[in-house]
């Protein structure tokens, strides 16, 4: 039997959600909002009346009113990819109200709602409905949670996403995976290599195994082994830029001091605008749990924090664009302009380098062949079910290889640790030093070095040297986790700015050496570098995020100057 969500009375016929569903908190996920809110809202919008079966957004739609419930009943559909019909997720009734994250974005929505009868709702339109999470606090923090915790609910369930056929250790299968899920984009996934419906779907879809992974989207579209930017356009994830549009401010990249900096500048007014090659989040995006930044004593996952920033930035009227990596920027003359690799131009007055860095690789023999079939450089949950029952090895001495190694230990059969040195203690933090040296599933591999990876079309076996005597060991592992540092991503910027001999931006200094107002200041007015792309910072997130908002600052200043 499938579940209707009714929201708020249940249905006594369909099992109540799990207690990590988060549908169970169903006072949150559909809150019933008191008269005095609702009366406020109403100052944003105006009362319609509805008949039945008319449609009040549509699946793919950008930028869609908000909507609540005076009176009747709202229907929240979803398309049956098995079916190719709608099927009813959840019913909205009085003090209820309609949308999910996809409404704070540019992006395509994810279901369709319609009348059930006869209804009365209060429209308030997109512009107005940014306002009002802007005036009334109280009324977009439940708004905020209630369209957060339904998107969990999506991804939670697989549901009003798409649905991804492969086997999973294979590279594009892994590829795009990551991309939806770093994406917070709900899919479900048919291992070909496990999965006995997979045969089946692949005679009725008239799929070749030269065709795989393929994405079947919920009007039952198949995409044959897309490339990444064309993936993410069949999702409604990018966006389109008018060339002639000029952005206050255009932040490139959208790891923890890019999100940062967007949230303070479109929380200060200025028009905002991200661009991201991946996904929201950088390389902290993929860190299965960050202990020790502030605020989060039990800590959080990096793809949660990301998220989370991603949600508060576009709150403020950031826009966030994703897919399309920027190739060079002009600053020659004013305002400046980003290419993006399909093309594109966007122009800003102000601009924030926040690329980061591209992980570093090894130099090992068959090394490429075994990228994205074994070779990792993330350890989340996707990664973990990759390794269940199985040696893995983990290679790096930071406190990345460190968070990995301590979360991959729950779900592998044993976890290989690999350094150079003689031990942990001068990279990587205490408290993940103690817990790697606790632990029963962990060995450390000191004075070691990586010399041949084997397998098929997948890794399996990962063989080392003990640098000191010579001694090799070889295991049978399916993963390889590189976790060795990165490199900073500025080759776009080579023809505009300064780098200093590793490639990172020069920043707090003029091109004859004088000091800058601002430390993240380039010699180039108007543009700025925060975080792991810069020279001389401090590699941590929460150092990333104070940069990220201080800057603001300093481009406030350059603005003001810039209007006199």
């Amino acid at each position: 039997m499938q579940q209707t969500l009714e929201a708020p009375i249940g249905d006594p016929f369909t099992p109540p959600p799990r207690a990590d569903d988060p549908y169970a908190r169903t006072a949150q996920v559909f809150p019933v909002l008191e008269p005095e809110m609702i009366a406020r809202i109403g100052r944003y919008g105006d009362e319609e009346a509805l008949a039945e079966g008319d449609t009040l957004f549509s699946r793919g739609d950008r930028g869609a009113d908000f909507f609540l419930v005076l009176d009747g009943e709202i229907g929240i559909f979803n398309t049956d990819q098995d079916r190719g019909e709608d099927r009813l997720l959840t019913t909205h009734r009085h003090g209820q109200f309609t949308g999910e994250l996809n409404h704070v974005s540019a992006r395509a929505l994810l279901v369709t709602a319609r009348a059930l009868g006869d209804a009365r709702v209060i429209r308030v339109h997109a512009a107005d409905f940014r306002r009002m999470l802007a005036a009334e606090p109280d009324i977009a923090e439940l708004v905020i949670r209630a369209f957060i915790l339904r998107r969990m609910g999506f991804l939670h369930h697989g549901e009003a996403g798409i649905t991804l056929i492969g086997a999973a250790a294979q590279g594009d299968t892994l590829r795009l995976e990551r991309f939806a899920i770093r994406n917070g984009y709900p899919l479900r996934l048919i291992d070909t290599a496990t999965d006995p419906q997979a045969a089946d779907l692949m005679v009725q879809l008239r799929l070749e195994p030269r065709d795989l992974p393929a994405v079947i989207t919920p009007d039952r579209a198949v995409l044959r082994n897309p490339t990444t930017p064309e993936f993410a356009d069949r999702l409604g994830l990018t966006e389109r830029f008018d060339p002639d549009d000029i952005w206050d401010v255009a932040v490139v990249g959208a790891g923890p001091s890019g999100l940062a900096a967007a949230t303070y500048a479109a929380s200060e007014g200025l028009k905002t605008v991200v661009i991201e090659a991946l996904a929201p989040g950088g390389q902290a995006g993929t860190s299965s749990r960050i202990e020790n930044y502030l605020g989060f004593p039990t800590g959080i996952s990096g793809q949660a924090l990301a998220g989370r920033a991603q949600v508060q930035a576009q709150k403020f009227g950031a826009r966030i664009a994703v897919s399309r990596m920027a190739t060079s920027l002009d600053c020659s003359a004013a305002p400046h302009r980003i290419e993006l690799e399909d093309g594109q131009v966007v122009q800003a007055r102000a601009v924030v380098v926040a690329s980061g860095a591209r992980y570093r690789r090894l130099s090992v023999p068959g090394y490429d062949q075994y990228e994205g079939a074994g070779v990792q450089y993330a350890a989340t949950a996707m990664e973990a079910s990759l390794c269940q029952n199985q040696q893995v090895v983990v290679v790096g001495g930071g406190n990345s290889a460190g968070q990995a190694a301590v979360f991959l230990s729950r779900h592998a059969a044993h976890v290989h640790v690999l350094v150079r040195k003689a031990g942990l203690a001068e990279t990587m933090s205490d408290y993940l030093v103690q817990r790697i040296a606790l632990s029963p599933q962990i060995t450390l591999h000191p004075y070691s070095e990586i010399t041949a990876l084997a397998g098929d079309t997948v890794l399996r076996e990962v063989t080392w040297r003990d640098v000191r005597g010579g001694e090799t060991t070889t295991v049978a592992a399916g993963n390889l986790f590189v976790m060795i540092g990165a490199e900073p991503n500025t080759m776009w910027l080579r023809e505009c700015l300064d780098l200093d001999a590793a490639g990172f931006v020069l920043t707090g200094r003029d091109a004859d050496g004088q000091p800058l107002d601002s430390p993240y200041a380039t010699a180039k007015p108007g543009i700025y570098a925060v975080g792991d792309v810069r020279a001389g910072s401090v590699k941590r997130v929460a150092a990333g995020v104070g940069e990220g908002s201080v800057v603001v600052q300093a481009i406030h200043r350059f603005l003001e100057g810039e209007a006199v």
